[in-house]
């Protein structure tokens, strides 16, 4: 089993990198099933999901080429299959857009419902049977397993969604892409990543119009057909680098951002006492004195995003002063708190609202990550603690971060990779497999 062993302490200076939007990937690699010729992907993440999702389309008879360490070519025309049930699938949030691509493509789908991070609370997909059901599909969900097919073809409607849905906004828009017909997707979510798999979809020969927007529309074609496209940076990732600057000191330019992204973020930090500086690929971040209270909601983009929260609420664990995060999007995500706790970290919880008492400092101690964001966050409180953490469940972390020890390292952090020789989690056992 792998662990973290982080030693806080050192301030943060130099460069690092961003690499693709976790979150953009892993909508456009199931998104390929739909096209017809092979499609270039360039800035692809080396995450694990990534691994675990084009395994799953070679298994279902795709042909992935590796052209190099960010770039895969990928060939959906030999793909006769509309099952995907494999177990991997359950350890992959990201799974279900499979539903949509191959709603979309054969007119029904069989996929196993998807697992990912468990933040304590359910991941309903109830808004993404309703945009399905609207455009002519019956969904069944079964021992399971999402079972959806059509008489026909998928048939372009308008659908609303009851809530803001990256998730359904995603799904529904595969779905419509090769539908009959014109179909309104109403109260759609608006981050990032959905502009990116607009785009994509797009420069293969999609209509879709409004990405970005509460209102997208998509226009169904008949085909879409390959060609090159290359993924937006990670705006969490380079969230998550700001948040480490902010937490140990120094000073990091942050390379390979869209900045407009990250306002949602560079305002808060502000807020606490950061100087952020935006470039025009990139942002500056530079924490010199101490850090101030703030109160934060999470909300759909471009509110503050919740993909953020844990890393934020691990820096306010040593601000001067009573913090209070509210969580808006997931009903529970909370888990960590117990581990930021064990180092000195005063926070209590109270439903959707974390109230974080600053204290001098954290110390360090042994931890372990219960989901992607909040193994990152645990991370930056090893990084601000006094002392050497060691830090179980990275996995979760290697889900969403592309090298993200050599590029602490590369700024200074002190961090390694240990093996304990006991036996692998459950997570690292999937991830084995699927690969």
């Amino acid at each position: 089993m792998k662990k973290y062993a982080v030693t806080g302490g050192n301030p943060l200076n130099g460069e690092v990198t961003v690499s693709g939007a976790k979150n953009a990937a892993v909508a456009i690699i199931p998104a390929a099933l739909m096209i017809d010729g092979v499609c270039r992907i360039e800035n692809i993440p080396q995450i694990s999901d990534v691994t675990m999702l084009l395994n799953i389309l070679k298994k279902m008879g795709a042909e992935v080429r590796t052209v190099n360490r960010n770039t895969v070519d990928i060939d959906c025309t030999g793909v006769r299959t509309s099952r995907a049930t494999f177990d991997a699938m359950r350890r992959i949030r990201a799974s279900y857009y499979l539903i949509g691509a191959l709603l979309s493509r054969f007119g029904h789908a069989d996929v196993a419902m998807p697992g990912g991070c468990n933040f304590g609370g359910v991941r309903p997909i109830d808004q993404h049977v309703k945009g399905f059901t609207a455009m002519g599909a019956t969904v069944d969900i079964k021992n399971g397993i999402v079972s959806a097919t059509t008489d026909g073809g998928m048939r372009g409607t308008t659908v609303y969604l009851d809530v803001v849905s990256v998730g359904a906004t995603i799904n529904t828009m595969l779905a419509a892409t090769l539908a009959d017909g014109r179909t309104f997707i109403e109260n759609a979510a608006k981050e990032p990543h959905i502009v990116d798999l607009a785009n994509f979809l797009n420069s293969m020969g999609a209509d879709i119009k409004g990405a970005g927007t509460n209102v997208i529309k998509v226009n169904g074609v008949k085909k879409l057909v390959g060609g090159f496209y290359s993924i937006i940076p990670d705006q969490i990732e380079a969230g998550t680098y700001m948040a480490a600057v902010a937490g140990t000191g120094g000073e990091v330019v942050i390379k390979n951002v869209i900045p407009r992204h990250l306002e949602c973020i560079s305002v808060k930090l502000r807020e606490i006492g950061v100087t952020v500086t935006e470039g025009d690929t990139s942002v500056t971040v530079k924490r010199t004195r101490d850090l101030k209270r703030a109160n934060i909601k999470t909300m759909p983009y471009p509110g503050f995003p919740t993909d953020m929260q844990p890393q934020i609420a691990a820096i306010l664990c040593i601000a001067k002063g009573t913090s209070n995060i509210t969580e808006g999007v997931w009903d529970n995500r909370f888990k960590y708190v117990d581990e930021l706790s064990k180092m000195g970290g005063n926070i209590t919880v109270n439903g959707q609202t974390a109230s974080i008492s600053g204290v001098p400092y954290l110390t360090g101690s042994p931890l372990k990550a219960c989901d992607l964001r909040a193994g990152a966050a645990l991370v930056i409180a090893a990084l601000c603690a006094r002392g050497t953490s060691e830090i179980e469940g990275v996995s979760y972390i290697e889900r969403g971060y592309e090298d993200m020890i050599d590029k602490l390292r590369a700024i200074g952090a002190d961090i390694t990779c240990i093996e304990d020789p006991g036996d692998d989690d459950e997570d690292e056992q999937t991830a084995k497999s699927a690969g």
